[in-house]
């Protein structure tokens, strides 16, 4: 009997040694789900804490993480919240910061010494139209209504929505002046968190709210609230709300939010999250999230949402000074 190798044990080794190959030639991010902490730079309910606690979601129901944490650190549209996080998180490269719209015009209105330009941008998440609500018990029933009301005395309209300076003050602002009232004297009060203008506007504290459509989404639905606009260009699919432009309001706004990174991560870092997130807005779990809130996917990566928050940067702060929320 021939003593030799056996070429079925050959074939074998040479396939594990193969794999073991496969194994040390894969980066090691791709292998072992990520940790990681995601901030929400707002009070829970609203928009900022919706979208991070749908990544944290999302994330490990795709399995792109172990674990994944969500804080909320609220104030002034986010101002206290990316100091924080700019200044404790730098050079962390298992951290992220959901913003977008709101914190632009709020780090403006609040004179921030902090800005957009101190984190690494990683990329935009999601587009959603604002939708304006009055309570179900209000004698308003639509746009014209309360365009009338503001025309007669601006002072007694009071309107609900985020921080200073966001996307609920300035669509507010932007009403206000497309019916003839002065935009610059609407009566705006600005809540840090979701809940609690809801509850301002179901206690019939103020006349009317604004915010994202998946804000309000149950209180619509239940009759609770009745919306009366959406900033949309058309109805939205499944979402029976009467467009502004239908009735005669030429207003289409979207809110967008975006995720950034700290500064002072490593381009390895920065290349570990920026995957992450790639691989998350492409996953069924995250698709899923899109349709139950409404969103529209508004992904854009890299560079060029680097680019679009620099010149988001400078549209909103010359829309704040046009309609007298920001002084030159």
């Amino acid at each position: 009997m021939k003593s030799g190798r056996n070429p079925t044990r050959r074939y074998f080794l040479g396939a594990a040694g193969v794999a073991c190959l496969g194994i040390l030639a894969v980066p090691a991010h791709a292998q072992q789900p990520l940790e990681l902490k995601i901030m929400a730079p707002a009070n829970p309910g609203g928009g900022w804490d919706q979208t991070a606690r749908s990544m944290q979601q999302a994330l490990v129901a795709a399995g792109i993480a172990r674990s994944v944490q969500v804080t909320n650190v609220g104030g002034a549209g986010g101002s206290v919240g990316i100091a924080q996080f700019v200044n404790s998180a730098k050079g962390d490269g298992s951290q992220l910061m959901v913003n977008g719209f709101v914190m632009v015009g709020a780090l403006a209105m609040n004179k921030s010494p902090v800005t957009l330009d101190q984190v690494t941008p990683i990329a935009r998440l999601t587009d959603e139209y604002q939708v304006m609500v009055v309570p179900a018990n209000s004698p308003i029933k639509n746009l014209k209504d309360l365009g009338d009301a503001l025309k007669a005395n601006i002072a007694k309209v009071t309107f609900a929505g985020g921080s200073a300076g966001g996307i609920d003050h300035i669509m507010a602002a932007l009403f206000a002046g497309s019916v003839g009232a002065d935009a610059a004297k609407v009566n705006y009060v600005p809540f840090s968190g979701g809940g609690e203008s809801l509850a301002a506007i179901l206690g019939g504290k103020v006349t009317a709210g604004i915010s994202g459509y998946s804000e309000y989404e149950g209180q619509i639905k239940s009759g609770k609230l009745r919306a009366i606009g959406i900033t949309s260009s058309e109805r939205r699919p499944g979402i029976d709300i009467p467009t502004f432009k239908e009735q005669g309001i030429d207003l289409v706004l979207a809110n967008w939010r975006s995720v950034v990174a700290p500064p002072g991560i490593t381009p390895e870092q920065k290349k570990v999250l920026a995957d992450a997130i790639d691989r998350l807005v492409k996953s069924p779990a995250w698709k899923e999230v899109l349709a139950q809130k409404g969103w529209e996917d508004a992904y854009l990566p890299g560079d060029a949402f680097a680019d679009f928050l620099k010149k988001e940067a400078v549209r909103v702060n010359g829309v704040l000074k046009s309609i007298g929320l920001l002084k030159s």
